[in-house]
């Protein structure tokens, strides 16, 4: 049964078209999420999925070119990043960045700080925070030690990941948007963040899960699987769906909904008026 509060989904996404550098990626793609769901959106590399994640977290190199981006029934579409992410929303990396001289507590309390304000509450200080971080980082099995560090400087990819996942529980956002969040992860790693991302699942929250295969589906169970196939979200169901691409992969789709109709391939064989 779909969790819709009073009535209003969280996300609303109408026949959304976007580009990047002059090059179509999503072409016409329709998305709805409700409180307290966790969506998976699967497909093959070049199929959207992350551009679709960094349209909506307003990363300036895509641009909505057409279509509808509605959150809590606000527009997105020219909506700055750093007002998305006062309203609720944050991205989880595939690949997080190493940010040297900064360290990854500063960080995270300037930005949980920056939220506190927008909400006209009162913001915390280093004591405060401390005490708030440290009731966190069980959630992902961190190491106390690597928060005092520069933002993911030598850090592995697992710790890389669950920081991403750590930084989620920091900033408690509406709607999380996690790109490829098992990549490049062994079974204990992948273990680790699936669990982090299970607690933090609520009736009020929701997630996107963007991911090219179901192995974290089977510790994150998601409400919806959607898979998109070159911009276009083609075929939804449960989890299930997701066992059938494990299966099956994904040529057979990507042949029905990517190949010229027998129509185009009539007209390609007709002369030219020029």
């Amino acid at each position: 049964m779909d969790k819709v509060k009073n009535g209003k989904s969280m996300l609303n996404i109408t026949d959304l078209h976007a580009s990047i550098g002059g090059t179509e990626i999503l072409k016409g793609l329709n998305l709805t999420v409700n409180p307290g769901e966790v969506h998976a959106i699967m497909g093959p590399n070049g199929s959207g999925k992350s551009t679709l994640a960094y349209l909506l977290s307003g990363h300036p190199s895509y641009e909505a070119t057409s279509g509808e981006m509605l959150f809590d029934g606000q527009d997105l579409v020219n909506m700055l990043p750093e007002d998305r992410a006062r309203l609720g929303l944050f991205l989880c990396f595939q690949h997080p960045t190493e940010v040297p001289g900064v360290r990854m507590d500063h960080f995270m309390r300037a930005g949980l700080n920056s939220v506190l304000r927008s909400k006209s509450l009162d913001e915390m200080d280093v004591l405060k925070f401390d005490k708030f971080l440290n009731s966190k980082v069980d959630i992902v099995e961190m190491d106390r030690n690597l928060v005092k560090r520069s933002v993911n400087e030598g850090f592995s990819g697992g710790e890389k990941k669950r920081n991403e996942i750590l930084q989620m529980a920091i900033f408690d956002p509406k709607l999380s948007i996690l790109d490829e969040p098992d990549s490049g992860l062994d079974v204990d790693a992948l273990r680790i963040v699936a669990n982090g991302i299970n607690q933090l699942r609520s009736e009020e929250k929701s997630i996107i899960l963007v991911t090219h295969y179901q192995r974290i589906l089977n510790y994150v169970v998601p409400d919806k699987v959607h898979i998109l196939i070159n911009g276009r979200i083609v075929k939804s169901g449960g989890k299930e769906l997701a066992l059938e691409i494990e299966t099956n992969g994904y040529d057979n789709i990507c042949l029905l909904y990517t190949s010229p109709s027998p129509r185009d391939g009539l007209l390609s064989r007709m002369p030219s008026s020029a």
